[in-house]
């Protein structure tokens, strides 16, 4: 639903107060990037919450099930449920807080909504095409080494995990 603003006769000086509907819809995009390879995986759930994670993570776990990943999150309510149950061949390492700059997946999201500014959607399953085919068009392994790689990974935190 759209936003307008129309015109109103009122009383000069006085602004004219109109009532208005502002409806969302939300879709959350769960993403997981290797900088090393390039491989990923994209889901959109219709929620953020610790139910729609763990969906993610055994998904993640699916893919290349003999490798063990390593997943550098910040510190979201839902990635550190105490019901959360963590595939054996993922592990969590959750970097300090207000430090997005240390994730390489942050810079994957800056990309994808660089493709979508200024740009209005009249449903939601409009925007779910849209950023299909921005993935689809844009994100092959290249793309995804390029724009995760970083010299932030000489930082003591990375170090630790890559040997």
């Amino acid at each position: 639903m759209f936003t307008r603003n129309g015109k109103s006769i009122t009383l000069k000086g006085v602004k004219p107060v109109c009532p208005f509907v502002q409806d969302f819809k939300n879709t959350y995009l769960f993403g997981a990037f290797s900088p090393i390879t390039g491989s990923s995986l994209l889901l959109d759930m219709p929620y953020c919450n610790t139910e729609c994670f763990e969906v993610f993570l055994n998904e993640l776990s699916k893919q290349q099930p003999d490798e063990y990943k390593i997943l550098f999150l910040d510190n979201g309510a839902f990635h550190k449920a105490t019901r959360l149950v963590i595939p054996n061949n993922i592990a969590l390492c959750f970097l300090p807080p207000y430090s997005p700059e240390l994730n390489p997946a942050e810079k994957v999201w800056a990309f994808l909504k660089r493709k979508i500014t200024n740009k209005v959607f009249e449903k939601l399953e409009d925007l779910q095409k849209f950023m299909d085919d921005i993935i689809q068009k844009y994100l092959d392994t290249e793309r995804i080494k390029s724009i995760t790689h970083t010299t932030t990974y000489e930082t003591p935190i990375y170090k630790t995990f890559i040997k």
